[in-house]
């Protein structure tokens, strides 16, 4: 079954609980781990219908849903933490510091455009980075996407399916598998106090 396939699935099977439906697959598409479900496909096809589907509500339905999802990635990284030692831990949270300066930013960038989320939300997760100042900019973020496809939908529609075609779905997969596994070695390994240390010896040579 291809992804295609695969949403039209999820769909019948939501579809009598209209914008419910489209909020419970956004969920499902943004929940799964390292294969991405290509729920906006759904959305570009049902905002075609304009005089059926209401873009506010698509807007609501899809960015609500696909923002809680995407904290499934969060909760992993969240619950698995105990797998890591407790000096290794202790070294990660000077990346907590460092990333609380431009985190929103880049939480609602990754949020907004299709570069892989998991690559993220699972080393915040780890971090335990405070989940509203996860989930907000995340919320924003999805919002801002279902209402360019919602209201564009035509035209985005049809650079998604040239740009990430069936053909190409096994490479994109295979991309985030392996960049998931080099990031989360490299926040792992990387002694994040002398990074931290170096970065506030740097900030206070530049106010001298």
């Amino acid at each position: 079954m291809s992804l295609q396939e695969l949403v039209n699935a999820l769909w019948q099977l939501f579809a009598p609980y209209r914008y419910l439906g489209v909020f419970a697959v956004s969920l499902i598409g943004t929940a799964s781990i390292i294969i991405p479900i290509p729920y906006t496909i759904l959305i570009f096809n049902l905002s075609i219908s304009s005089s059926e589907w209401d873009p506010i509500l698509l807007t609501i339905a899809g960015g609500a849903g696909s923002a809680i999802g995407e904290m499934s990635g969060y909760a992993l990284g969240y619950f698995g933490r105990r797998i890591i030692s407790q000096e290794r831990q202790r070294k990660m949270t000077y990346l907590v510091k460092i990333f609380d300066r431009f985190g929103p930013l880049a939480i609602f960038a990754f949020a907004l455009t299709p570069l892989p989320d998991d690559l993220l939300y699972i080393p915040l997760g780890v971090l335990r980075y405070k989940f509203y100042k996860a989930f907000i900019p995340t919320l924003i973020g999805k919002l801002l996407m279902i209402f360019i496809i919602a209201n564009f939908g035509r035209t985005a529609g049809e650079m998604i399916r040239l740009l990430f075609g069936e053909g190409g779905a096994e490479i994109v997969i295979a991309v985030t598998t392996i960049l998931l596994l080099l990031i989360l070695v490299a926040i792992y390994r990387i002694d994040w106090e002398k990074v931290f240390e170096k970065y506030v010896a740097k900030r206070g040579e530049n106010k001298n």
